[in-house]
């Protein structure tokens, strides 16, 4: 198996010692769909005699088998595990190899070329120090050989290698050589690539691999695992300011109370002065814990355990750093955006920001511009796509500490998450917080939302009614605020046709109009409930994810979603505005039901089936339910 060093038989513990200490290398190779990137890994593995003998035969089975080269060995398979990538000859998922020299070890990742599986590549390239980006020399610079340079740049990777592969089929011709550099390097300079490497080479044939090629007398450089072994790892983590995102609060007993993590930059010892952010309580080291014993100090990349001189409030997420230079806190940022998700992004529509250990929720503005990866034009657009990269700005529920990700990857790289599956929707970098952000801040008042509410002798609630059109809502609606204010409470109605003559007259029916129409109507109802009011709110409000938007922004048990079921055969025998027959006629586009989606509640306060309910009894339910102050479900 692996590469044989001499110490392995003179001397075991000195070749241990010194493998333990060689330096380590991340990097990815990527580029375009078959331009060999999983051979160009499989012959490193191959080359560098990471392979056992039962894996060798393994693998000359299979490349008889489901192999592309003819029955000879197709180093690819050492790398494309799953079968749907050997079914198709490609790669679909990141795979992470270990491999080493006598010089230094390596993790790569073999990341995908299809575009439909940019974010896999965005994921592999998030931990790399380098870059591999492969060229078929047949092909040339293609689409995607533009867009993963773009985002290999963006992601801050600064070493790389132009491999232009398959040099064999183009019979080892230095003017095709020549002219795919020449091609590359117009592009490299647009996106701000300083410098890159390019290397002729064959992956399957070996060649300008591990040993310089005498296929090519006229490349004087080196071969790729010679400029591999030689490329510098970044080491100027330690020269920064300290940075510890708090994983962990450790509390095993009474007597200890540790802040744990893994340093992101910087160096910390005993005694020194930290701030804990976005609190900004500061402190000193008392201790540096870890499972060996106390340290005197310790680095970026170690992970542990800080304890400090006085007791202050610190959780998960939260970062403590130097107190003479602490990074800076904000809820509003501008950042770039590679959107992974098949669902489009929405302006205004929430969703979860993950930076680190901490998790916040988020909006996204329509962003001011994307990017054309082939001429790099800065385009127009209202929303990002699948594999699109923009510029938006963010805002958040809540401070954080944060480093523009030109200064710090660990503090200014973040992901989005979708809030109701989960899925991971877009990975971002931060460039700088917005100016309003740090110019507004919140003012407090001395008679509050409690006080309000208490003068008009209730409950402050919102009751949001949500169901297709024509399922009575505004009906249903206007008969619980009579009764409600015959009661002698005091309400406010918002409907969904009436706020479109004003708040709203400016937004249509298409999604992201949809979904700012929604967030819009939710603050209103937030400082009409900060006012103490029963706010009634009558609107589609098709989409779940606007929905638990509206309900985050209310205090505990202050919203109450309720489903006027109501199927859609009925609503539309109803019909009273004739809107299901126009749009059934294609006059009206993006209408509910028909063009566009509604996603039912999964678990609303109250729901109502109004095939089996009058409005007045439907009314009398909900205002039954408000007055038994109820947070029960009720089917």
């Amino acid at each position: 198996m692996a590469h044989v060093s001499d110490l392995i038989a003179e001397d075991i513990e000195a070749y241990l010692h010194a493998h333990q200490h060689k330096s380590l290398l991340r990097f990815l190779t990527c580029g375009s769909v078959d331009d060999g990137k999983s051979t160009l890994i499989g012959r490193l593995l191959y080359d560098s005699k990471m392979i056992f003998e039962d894996q060798l035969a393994a693998l000359e089975a299979d490349s008889r088998k489901v192999g592309t080269q003819g029955g000879e060995i197709d180093f690819a398979l050492l790398v494309d595990g799953l079968a749907a990538e050997r079914e198709q000859g490609i790669t679909i998922d990141v795979a992470y190899r270990f491999f080493s020299t006598d010089k230094r070890k390596f993790i790569v990742a073999d990341t995908p070329g299809h575009e439909q599986y940019t974010r896999n590549m965005v994921t592999g390239a998030s931990t790399a120090d380098a870059a591999v980006i492969l060229i078929d020399a047949r092909k040339g610079v293609l689409t995607q050989t533009r867009r993963h340079s773009y985002l290999v740049n963006l992601l801050g990777i600064r070493h790389i290698v132009l491999a232009v592969n398959k040099m064999d089929l183009v019979d080892w011709s230095q003017a095709r050589f020549d002219e795919i550099v020449n091609q590359y390097r117009a592009f490299a300079d647009q996106i701000g690539v300083r410098e890159f490497t390019a290397i002729p080479m064959s992956a399957l044939r070996g060649e300008n691999i591990t040993e310089p090629s005498a296929l090519a007398p006229w490349y004087a450089g080196p071969p790729l695992l010679r400029w591999l072994e030689a490329a510098p790892v970044e080491d100027d983590l330690r020269g920064a300011p300290f940075r510890l995102p708090v994983q962990w609060v450790n509390r095993p007993n009474l007597d200890f109370r540790g802040f744990s993590g893994m340093i992101a930059s910087g160096v910390i010892r005993p005694g020194d002065r930290i701030k804990a952010l976005p609190s900004g309580r500061e402190s000193t080291v008392d201790r540096i814990v870890t499972l060996t014993g106390d340290l005197p100090q310790a680095v970026a990349g170690q992970s542990v355990t800080l304890t400090l001189a006085d007791e202050i409030d610190i959780s998960r997420g939260d970062v403590l750093a130097a107190a003479a230079s602490p990074p800076a806190v904000a809820d509003q940022f501008e950042a770039t955006l590679v959107w992974f998700d098949e669902e489009a992004m929405l302006p205004g529509r929430p969703y979860l920001m993950k930076l680190g250990a901490r998790t916040v929720a988020a909006q996204v503005s329509e962003p001011k511009f994307k990017v054309n990866v082939n001429t790099l034009e800065h385009l127009a657009a209202r929303r990002l796509e699948l594999n699109e990269i923009g510029v938006c700005n963010l805002s958040l529920d809540a401070p954080i500490a944060f480093d523009p990700y030109a200064r710090s990857h660990d503090l200014g790289g973040f992901i989005l998450i979708d809030r109701i599956s989960n899925r991971t929707v877009a990975a971002g970098m931060l460039h700088f917080a917005l100016r309003r952000s740090q110019n507004i801040h919140w003012q407090a008042m001395d008679v509050d939302k409690t006080a309000r509410a208490a003068g008009k002798g209730q409950k402050a609630r919102v009751v949001w009614l949500t169901g297709l059109s024509g399922a009575g809502k505004s009906t249903i609606a206007n008969l619980v605020e009579k009764r409600l204010a015959a009661e002698g409470r005091h309400t406010y109605l918002l409907d969904g046709d009436n706020v479109r003559h004003g708040l709203n007259k400016d937004l249509g029916f298409t999604e992201a109009d949809r979904v700012e129409n929604i967030r819009r109507v939710a603050e209103v109802a937030k400082l009409m409930v900060d006012a103490g009011l029963i706010v009634l709110v009558s609107f589609i409000s098709p989409f779940r994810a606007e929905r638990q938007m509206a309900r985050d922004l209310m205090g505990d048990r202050e919203f109450v979603e309720v489903f006027i079921d109501t199927p859609i055969a009925e609503a539309e025998r109803r019909d009273v505005k004739g809107l299901y027959a126009k749009a059934r006629a294609g006059e009206l586009k993006n209408f509910t039901g028909v063009d566009s989606p509604y996603e039912a509640p999964e678990a609303p306060e109250i729901r109502i089936d109004t095939t089996r309910a009058t409005p007045e009894q439907a009314a009398e339910r909900i205002f039954d339910w408000l007055e038994g102050g109820g947070f029960d479900p009720v089917i």
